[in-house]
């Protein structure tokens, strides 16, 4: 089952529900289900949607899609629930970089609820997946979704910075007004790819931020 959409989002995404690639998705995901172990647990593929509104979103930071572990996805990109679980290999990265660029020591956990309470909208373009089988929903509907949200937040008057890391990320700058937001992009912060470490997205964001009046990000994460 997909879970009802968020309230803040409910009256701009509703009728997205309404479609019929929707329908195909929601049975394709409730079979998957039934069959397979799917991440994350169904009330929280839409956290992302939940923790940032439309109206607070200032930054959408894009990933592909959920954590294949257990303990691990819970509805926002590159984040992981339990606190106790293991650093992914991106999320360090990720974490190295934030240190190198703005001095702020990463916590000793991978949960990343602080940045999406914010304003900073987390999300996947797929929003479930299998067990152990990384895109294993890709091309089911989700993409037509997900983009819908970034064609939304792209019609917000105030100023957003799009973080898009890697090449399948960097595929949505079709949707997004480049004279009216902001664009970070950069290499994917997976160690399989290079480029990421050194490219500052993170001061990149806030002096956005700063020069649109919208309030920078306290990137600190609470231990």
């Amino acid at each position: 089952m997909i879970p009802e959409i968020p309230a803040s989002w409910q009256s701009r995404l509703a009728v997205e529900r309404e479609k019929p690639y929707f329908a195909q998705l929601e049975n394709f995901v409730a079979d998957e289900q039934q069959q397979h172990t799917i991440y994350p647990p169904p009330d929280k593929i839409f956290t992302a949607l939940e923790l940032t509104s439309y109206d607070e979103t200032k930054v959408l930071l894009l990933g592909q899609d959920p954590y294949i572990q257990k303990g691990q996805a819970h509805g926002l990109a590159f984040s992981v629930e339990d606190k106790k679980a293991r650093i992914p290999p991106s999320l360090r990265n990720i974490y190295k970089e934030l240190k190198d660029d703005v001095s702020v020591e990463p916590p000793h956990h991978a949960n990343l609820t602080d940045w999406a309470k914010q304003g900073i909208l987390m999300l996947n373009v797929v929003l479930t997946v299998r067990e152990g089988e990384s895109n294993s929903h890709k091309n089911k509907g989700w993409e037509i979704f997900t983009d819908e949200i970034i064609r939304l937040v792209n019609q917000k008057e105030e100023t957003v910075v799009f973080v898009l890391w890697g090449k399948p990320a960097q595929k949505k700058i079709p949707l997004i007004d480049a004279k009216r937001h902001v664009i970070v992009q950069g290499a994917h912060p997976s160690p399989l790819a290079r480029g990421f470490l050194g490219s500052r997205p993170f001061s990149k964001i806030n002096e956005a931020l700063k020069n649109a009046n919208r309030g920078e990000i306290d990137w600190r994460i609470k231990d």
